[in-house]
């Protein structure tokens, strides 16, 4: 199983092989391929990072277009790196985009909705996008380390099952480019919020000499959160793209800044 890379024109993005094929829309993108200027340069998605909203909305316009859904189906927050979830219905659509939210601090989004396209950012943070088959339903997760260390994912696959019936067997779960092991650093108090909140963290985490740091393994993390729903490991990729080390293709916020732009993981039902 990989990630699978796409090209329309000069933009570039990724798709899923356990998603490809299945009555779902979805991707993920990449840095290349829209208008902004330095430092969102070029396929910024963020809303409010200091590029212009017109570059941002045109830049939408190419993504969706690739994609193969429409702008006016797009859902997006404000992340705060919170464990909070919100049940996307039809009212929302355009929201984030098109129109004002009337939600903030929300972190990951689901619906059982056709037609409605739900999109979470990064720069380094990790994103997951999940599908049940059996239950017709879908999610969009942002989980940074606050929101890893929070169990934002284990909150999403509940309130799926709360909300859709979902069960970890049902799920299809891709985790999308973000920043490696390898790559990050942290520091011990990082490193204590994991370990007070009962991560294994012999499988997670590692003390480099070099560098006098703990490292910390998002993906793992979170595919630990999948794995102890039941989601079976046949049934989860991780693209196992590092964002800080290939910052050229990719947003970095440890490497180009907090105001460079972003990269998106959305997904949407068909109809």
């Amino acid at each position: 199983m990989s990630f699978l890379t796409h090209q329309n024109n000069d933009l570039l993005w990724l798709s899923s092989s356990l998603l490809d094929g299945e009555p779902v829309r979805h991707g993920f993108s990449t840095r290349l391929g829209g208008v902004s200027p330095a430092p969102w340069d070029s396929l910024n998605l963020g809303i409010s990072r200091g590029d212009s909203d017109e570059n941002v909305r045109e830049n939408y316009r190419r993504f969706c277009a690739a994609v193969g859904v429409t702008v006016e189906s797009t859902v997006f927050t404000q992340q705060t790196h919170s464990e909070n979830i919100r049940l996307v219905t039809e009212q929302d659509a355009g929201k984030g985009l098109l129109r004002p939210r009337d939600y903030t601090e929300v972190d990951a989004l689901i619906t059982d909705t056709p037609g409605l396209s739900l999109v979470v950012f990064s720069a380094d943070c990790g994103t997951i996008l999940l599908y049940d088959p059996v239950h017709r339903a879908i999610g969009a997760v942002h989980a940074g380390w606050r929101g890893t260390v929070r169990h934002i994912l284990a909150h999403t696959l509940r309130r799926m099952q709360a909300t859709c019936g979902t069960e970890g067997k049902d799920i299809i779960a891709c985790i999308g480019p973000g920043i490696s092991f390898a790559s990050f650093e942290v520091g011990d108090e990082v490193h204590e919020a994991f370990r007070a909140e009962g991560f294994p963290m012999e499988q997670i985490s590692a003390w480099k000499p070099e560098t006098h740091k703990y490292h910390i393994d998002l993906w793992k993390a979170n595919h630990l959160q999948l794995s102890d729903f039941g989601v079976p490991s046949r049934q989860i990729e991780t693209a196992g793209i590092c964002t800080y080390r290939q910052h050229e293709d990719f947003f970095s916020a440890r490497r180009l800044g907090i105001k460079s732009g972003r990269i998106l993981s959305g997904i949407m039902l068909n109809g």
